[in-house]
């Protein structure tokens, strides 16, 4: 009876966890001029997306971005595990959208933009 009551607390602890996804907002890594950005995740149609909603220099100092309010990361599904796959990344510098992967480890958001088999990751941390 004990281990069927800790099975079944295991399992809701699983099942909340990856009811969860992914929200709040994240800060970029810093781009070649040393800006960051603040990205807010939110559900959108049923997976996950992330808008530009503020933009930092490397002072610190907020600046102003034409990309404010538009999606970064787009159509990401939640695979459990704080695993995030099927969607894309948008790099505004570039003008180029790449299909990305996401790996949630606590606060730090290892994204993933991939062309063919090559990627590459940027680490973000949560901040809200």
């Amino acid at each position: 009876m004990r281990t069927l009551a800790l099975a079944a607390l295991l399992a809701l602890a699983g099942t909340t966890a990856q009811a969860e996804g992914i929200g709040g907002i994240f800060q970029t890594q810093a781009n070649d001029d040393g800006n960051v950005g603040m990205v807010e995740f939110y559900d959108c149609g049923g997976k996950y997306c992330g808008r530009l909603i503020k933009s930092f220099d490397k002072a610190g100092k907020e600046i102003k971005s034409p990309h404010a309010g538009k999606n970064i990361v787009a159509g990401m599904t939640d695979d459990g595990g704080g695993k995030f796959s099927g969607g894309t990344i948008w790099d505004p510098g570039a003008d180029k959208t790449y299909k990305s992967k996401m790996q949630l480890d606590g606060k730090t958001l290892n994204v993933s933009g991939c062309v063919a088999v090559f990627c590459k990751t940027q680490r973000w941390v949560q901040v809200k």
